[in-house]
């Protein structure tokens, strides 16, 4: 098989809100994940993001950690709220000397940084002022906030992603945005949010452009390639059509500057369209992406769904108990297409579907499509790991996941698709957005629970030094 390159960029990820913790120290506010986690904890008993991993406090050894797997690249967020705790106006010092040691300490180690400017955190200060990502003024704040720490490390980081995951956003609006009740009916609003996001994704790419010496931006984006439940033609074009909202609509605007006519003229006909207003496209056009960041855990699958079917549009369930088939429902757009259970694929306990073909078949449609580098910024499996007595966490399920997701990379690669970096999701154990710090994902393990924080003791887990040997090697020995 293809080897990987010498200069290829091996490491993990993480996000500000789900493994920082320190929610309210040092002049940080709250974001609105902060605000979201709380109810969370209250409501279904998840861990809260006010100490998450306590990597505030950790993170010299967390780093020296990430340096003894051999990482040569590591994928963070920093949190907006804590450099600028009302959204714009006077930065917290402590809070971008925060940001400054982390990256001043990976360099030590020879480790690259790939920083993303937003991952869900949103100042909860802006959305107490204009009900943030809702109201177009948070593109002005988002410049402020983005020209800022773009200049700030401009020197140092070469690789910026913007927004993650706006296709998730879209899907799953009230766990990564605060949505008040009496808006979450008005499905407008969620490609509303997206427009907004995008204009500010432009921005933060000129930003780059602009501020930062052979610098390279785009965006992270949660992907997976769309399957027809049979090869009946009415299946394969529900299949196509999801492609078209889901996947084409984001990657469309990244990288041609425009909306993807089907999805579009789908939304306007359903009342769903974004407004756009005058020069938005302008802008949109001239924030052009270099390379497409993917965060890729599962792929999916379409099948028809007529409009005298009598169902309703809704979006993407979830499973909150980590019990196979107990996913509260799939995706429904009348007319266009309906999700579904791939019935020849294997799930993880969260009902995700474990595809590492799906992976290579992602990276080579968007290769041929769009003709830009690609690289992996999350992709990992979420499982109950067990601390054993003796202090181990035996993950050869994890192992095998990623092993096989390795593969697939390289499958890609011989057949000429450009991948730079691939960071797993995650480097240590963190705050799953919906699901707690009970459904873990890192190669190191963090002890504690939902209820009880402990100590956040940090253990290496038997996949820590099965990926040490796959980096050592370059992907060779697997």
């Amino acid at each position: 098989m293809k080897q990987f390159p010498k200069n290829f960029l091996w490491g993990a990820a993480t996000s500000a809100y789900q493994v920082e913790g320190a929610a309210l120290l040092d002049g940080k506010k709250a974001s609105q994940q902060d605000v979201i986690n709380e109810k969370s904890f209250e409501e279904k008993g998840f861990a809260s993001a006010e100490i998450a991993s306590d990597h505030y406090h950790h993170y010299k050894e967390d780093v020296a950690l990430m340096a003894e797997m051999g990482f040569s690249t590591y994928r963070f967020s920093i949190s907006w709220s804590r450099v600028f705790p009302d959204g714009v106006g006077e930065v917290n010092e402590k809070g971008i000397e925060f940001y400054r040691k982390l990256i001043d300490e990976l360099l030590t180690y020879g480790i690259e940084p790939i920083v993303t400017l937003y991952h869900y955190d949103l100042p909860w200060a802006l959305f107490e002022k204009y009900q943030g990502w809702l109201d177009r003024r948070i593109v002005a704040d988002f410049e402020y906030y983005a020209k800022f720490v773009i200049n700030e490390f401009k020197d140092k980081v070469k690789y910026w992603t913007t927004i993650n995951e706006q296709s998730i956003i879209v899907q799953y609006w009230t766990q990564k945005c605060y949505i008040p009740k009496e808006l979450q009916s008005q499905n407008q609003l969620r490609y509303q949010i997206n427009h907004h996001m995008n204009l500010a994704h432009a921005t933060a790419c000129k930003l780059v452009h602009d501020l930062v010496p052979d610098g390279l931006v785009g965006a992270a984006l949660g992907y997976a390639p769309i399957y027809p439940l049979t090869s009946k033609p009415e299946d394969v074009l529900a299949a196509l059509n999801a492609h078209d909202l889901r996947n084409a609509f984001y990657l469309d605007i990244y990288f041609k500057g425009i909306y993807t006519e089907s999805a579009m003229t789908y939304l306007q006909e359903n009342h769903l369209a974004p407004i756009v207003e005058p020069g938005d496209m302008d802008l949109i056009r001239e924030g052009y992406s270099d390379f497409l960041a993917l965060n890729y855990y599962a792929s999916e699958c379409a099948k028809a769904c007529p409009k005298e079917s009598g169902k309703a549009i809704r979006y993407s369930g979830v499973n909150l108990s980590g019990k196979k088939g107990e996913i509260s429902g799939f995706e429904t757009h009348p007319g266009f297409y309906e999700m579904c259970k791939n019935p020849h694929l294997d799930t993880t306990d969260w009902d995700w579907a474990i595809d590492p073909f799906g992976l290579e078949y992602a990276f080579r449609d968007i290769y041929t499509r769009y003709n830009k580098p690609l690289m992996i910024t999350e992709n990992g499996l979420g499982a109950f790991d067990e601390l054993t007595p003796e202090g181990k966490v035996h993950d050869e399920y994890r192992i095998s996941y990623l092993r096989d997701h390795v593969k697939a990379i390289k499958r890609a690669m011989e057949k000429g698709v450009e991948v730079w970096a691939y960071c797993p999701w995650s480097a240590l154990d963190l705050l799953s957005t919906s699901n707690g710090v009970k459904k873990r994902y890192g190669f190191i393990y963090v002890d504690r629970t939902d209820d009880d924080p402990k100590d956040c003791a940090r253990i290496k887990k038997d996949s820590f030094y099965w990926y040490q040997k796959v980096i050592q090697s370059n992907g060779e020995n697997l």
